[in-house]
């Protein structure tokens, strides 16, 4: 099979396509026939050896894909639609994954799209419903809003109901989040001032905050006092804050870390329980990740890149499909070859 290899940590131009040896699914693994790939920012991250796990090189990268079941086995039968997590390995025109890590897509829901769901929309799930506790009627800020766990938490947020208010840097971004249902949208310079016009003064219940960075100290100054709760999923934004706690003791606010990989390590059924959460949502059309480029699997270092740069208006955006399908083909035609 063709895969992508990353050789050396030296970042998404150094990955290279291969000839490489099928995988063989082990006990509790499903073997995938990959129709599409995502791209992500762990993908890059994994690229330079920079990800909090470095697996030995050469390794195949690849967080999340999608496609059919090759076998039967592990509660799948051979031909099953799915969506997967497979962390590394996904590059590839085949790959075996956890049976815990694999997630059936519904009917409405096609291969294309399914290969943008797992990272970003479990990793929103679980920052807003496990460590939020987001309740119907909350106002949510959204930083990174056109970013790929941004425009998931924009959909996930509106959809249990919550009053969602987007931050963008450009009009191009701003489009994206008003495509994922956002009524709201601010830019980055002076977010807080109109936060506060927003809210009429009171601030918001949950912000939702992938970049870190020196918006923090802001994103601290918009929660709403006694009840709000800022989530601190990662930072794209290559600074990490840090929190003056009086601050937290003053106004009765909280902030709180959302690690799900550590969420799924300690509890590997966790990720299917979530996804069972999110399927009506899903079958619903209520969750629907925004796609803006597709990429051949031979310039898979063309669409890390194009992530990289932030040329990419959401981070889930960028697709490469392992063959020459097209875009507007039938996603059912895109199995890569055996």
């Amino acid at each position: 099979m063709q895969g992508v290899l990353v050789t050396a940590f030296e970042g998404p131009d150094a990955l290279v396509v291969r000839e490489l040896p099928e995988p063989e699914a082990q006990e509790g693994q499903v073997l995938i026939d990959v129709e599409w790939a995502g791209v992500v920012l762990p993908d890059i991250l994994q690229t330079r050896g920079e990800y909090q796990t470095r697996p030995e090189l050469p390794f195949v990268p690849g967080w999340e894909v999608s496609g059919t079941v090759r076998t039967d086995g592990a509660g799948f039968r051979a031909g099953d639609r799915v969506a997967a997590l497979p962390v590394t390995g996904g590059f590839a025109q085949t790959v075996a994954v956890d049976a815990s890590m694999v997630f059936p897509l519904p009917d409405n829901v096609d291969t294309r799209r399914g290969a943008a769901l797992p990272l970003n929309y479990l990793t929103a799930h679980f920052a807003l419903i496990r460590r939020g506790a987001l309740r119907p009627g909350e106002v949510v800020l959204v930083h990174g809003a056109a970013g790929g766990v941004g425009s998931a938490a924009c959909q996930m947020a509106a959809a249990y109901g919550a009053r969602v208010i987007a931050v963008v840097s450009t009009d191009e971004k701003a489009e994206v989040a008003r495509s994922v249902g956002v009524q709201e949208v601010v830019r980055v310079g002076g977010f807080l001032d109109a936060v506060r016009t927003l809210t009429d003064g009171r601030g918001v219940d949950l912000v939702v905050d992938p970049v870190g960075g020196d918006r923090f100290l802001d994103s601290l100054r918009a929660l709403r006092h006694g009840v709000g709760r800022l989530l601190v999923l990662g930072f794209a934004g290559r600074g990490i804050p840090t929190v003056r706690v009086n601050r937290l003791l003053l106004t009765n606010t909280s902030v709180l870390g959302v690690g799900v990989d550590e969420y799924w390590r300690q509890d590997p059924e966790a990720a299917r329980a979530q996804w069972r959460e999110l399927w009506p949502l899903l079958k619903s059309g209520r969750l629907d990740p925004p796609i803006s480029s597709v990429f051949p699997l031979e310039q898979a270092s063309d669409a890390l890149g194009h992530l990289d740069e932030r040329k990419a208006s959401a981070g889930h955006c960028c697709r490469f499909v392992p063959d020459d399908a097209s875009e507007s083909s039938s996603t059912r035609g895109h199995q890569g070859g055996r």
